[in-house]
């Protein structure tokens, strides 16, 4: 997606060979005609599937998976990291670990929202080692409902997720895929699809 990969090499900042700072843009402060064009992006990849729900985790992959949920005319279930008064009773919950946070977290959604008819579409914000990805799959799997793709804002080629969750059977579809970040420069796998938009 070429708009996404412009606001990455503009506001983009390389930590280090592993980590991208993006929070100009959407994980602090969000920018929401990017997160518009995002979340139409994510609908017209996935549009075919008959999307019903769309799952994500908190916190920065919210705005993209409401985005999305607008144009698909489905609601958007964020999985839970933290623990809430209110979400205490049948809970679907996986463990997941945080690339950034260097920590494991236990993640939650109330089976009210998810059932067996449902076909769902994932949402994250970025893709490195696959880890909430899998801990998605694993809650939707738990409901009975059928995970239809995982829409990925950025995805870190280098690390090991992306393979990990094609190699699960699962459909993956990022808008900017990034080969590397050496030397504190951002550089991407040329896709057919990032010249569309």
């Amino acid at each position: 997606m070429k708009l996404l990969r412009e606001k990455i090499q503009d506001e983009g900042i390389v930590l280090t060979d592993g980590v991208l700072k993006v929070d100009s843009f959407l994980n602090h402060q969000i920018d929401p005609k990017l997160m518009k064009a995002i979340g139409c992006e994510f609908a017209r990849r996935f549009k075919e599937n008959g999307i019903t729900k769309i799952v994500t985790i908190e916190s920065s992959g919210i705005a993209p998976a409401v985005m999305a949920g607008l144009e698909l005319g489905v609601k958007v279930i964020f999985a839970r990291k933290r623990k809430s008064l209110t979400l205490t009773n049948n809970l679907l919950v996986s463990s997941v670990y945080s690339f950034t946070k260097q920590e494991e977290n236990t993640i939650a959604v109330s089976s009210q929202f998810l059932n067996a008819s449902d076909k769902v579409l994932i949402i994250d914000d970025f893709l490195a080692n696959g880890e909430a990805a899998k801990g998605l799959i694993d809650i939707v799997k738990k409901s009975g409902a059928s995970v239809e793709g995982i829409g990925i804002v950025i995805e870190k080629s280098f690390q090991k997720g992306a393979n990990e969750l094609k190699e699960l059977g699962v459909r993956v579809e990022s808008l900017a895929r990034i080969q590397s970040l050496k030397e504190g420069q951002v550089s991407f796998v040329e896709d057919h699809e990032d010249v569309q938009v």
